[in-house]
């Protein structure tokens, strides 16, 4: 791969998957440029979500770290008053369903009750 290939997908990423990523964190009244450190952007994700911090922990398990990852879109959805239907959208095509949370007329409701590791 060239320099210029490597620079085009990055360009790709940037444009429609951090730019979303960026404005739903700000829609969730956080910081956009948490999206940026490593881990602390999945500790900010699980607090628009409302898990506590350690779950952090859960991320360095092979396999559950992807199903966490999974369950985090889904509940990112619905705190902005989505279906699990879109959740699953924004795991499998981000960059269609991520641009449509971020810059559609969806507020922030808040964490949902979803009855699994409520603390």
């Amino acid at each position: 791969m060239s320099g210029s290939q490597a620079f085009f997908i990055l360009a790709i990423l940037f444009f429609f998957i951090f730019i979303p990523l960026w404005k739903i964190y700000e829609k969730a009244d956080q910081a956009g440029w948490a999206l940026l450190v490593p881990l602390y952007n999945e500790i900010v994700i699980l607090r628009i979500v409302g898990k506590p911090d350690w779950f952090v922990l859960l991320f360095f398990i092979p396999f559950l770290n992807i199903l966490l990852e999974m369950w985090m879109f889904v509940l990112i959805a619905q705190s902005f008053g989505k279906s699990v239907w879109f959740g699953l959208g924004m795991c499998f095509l981000p960059f269609i369903f991520l641009p449509i949370l971020a810059f559609g007329n969806d507020e922030y409701l808040g964490p949902v009750d979803d009855g699994i590791f409520c603390f």
